[in-house]
């Protein structure tokens, strides 16, 4: 147990950890372009990645007698995972198609995004409860909550899916 007293044994913790935490940041941030078709992104990201995966993962195995290691390499990935997540929603990278199904007040929500400059398709449909507007409005990861704030001003009872758009062809994208 002297060993937990060592500042070595803390300094190489902390390193491995620090590692880990880029290492894991890197994969989340690779696995979400992969999952966009970003292919050169993807590949950078994962060389790097990688890279910095050897090196902690060998100072951990280089010295197993510290179990610091083990514990900085464990709160390095979970850490990591976090840290590229709130990176990566930051950076809002890609395209969203954004559903909305009114049941009253369809028309109104269209006229408002249309007058902020938003492209939609408006659909007259039937749901559980009777005839619904069902508006379909793409737009890119950016504007996903000023479209999400003008509809719920407008019908604060709509009904809003958002999915992931992988690739798009023509059309109007307004961020």
């Amino acid at each position: 147990m002297e060993i937990l007293y060592s500042p070595q044994a803390w300094w190489g913790a902390g390193l491995i950890f620090i590692l880990r935490v880029l290492d894991m940041t890197l994969d989340t941030l690779r696995v979400l372009v992969v999952m966009r078709g970003k292919k050169w992104l993807a590949w950078i990201l994962g060389a790097f990645q990688s890279g910095i995966y050897v090196i902690a993962l060998s100072s951990v195995l280089s010295n197993l007698s510290n179990p610091l290691n083990m514990i900085g390499y464990a709160l390095g990935f979970a850490t990591g995972n976090v840290v590229g997540m709130f990176i990566e929603e930051k950076m809002a990278i890609g395209l969203v198609h954004i559903r909305i199904i009114s049941p009253h007040l369809g028309n109104a929500v269209a006229d408002k995004l249309r007058q902020e400059g938003f492209a939609l398709t408006e659909i007259p449909g039937r749901g559980k409860d009777g005839m619904v507007t069902v508006l379909y409005c793409s737009v890119i990861r950016k504007g996903i909550q000023r479209v999400v704030n003008l509809i719920e001003e407008i019908d604060a009872e709509a009904f809003i899916t958002i999915d992931d758009v992988r690739l798009a062809r023509r059309g109007f994208w307004r961020a």
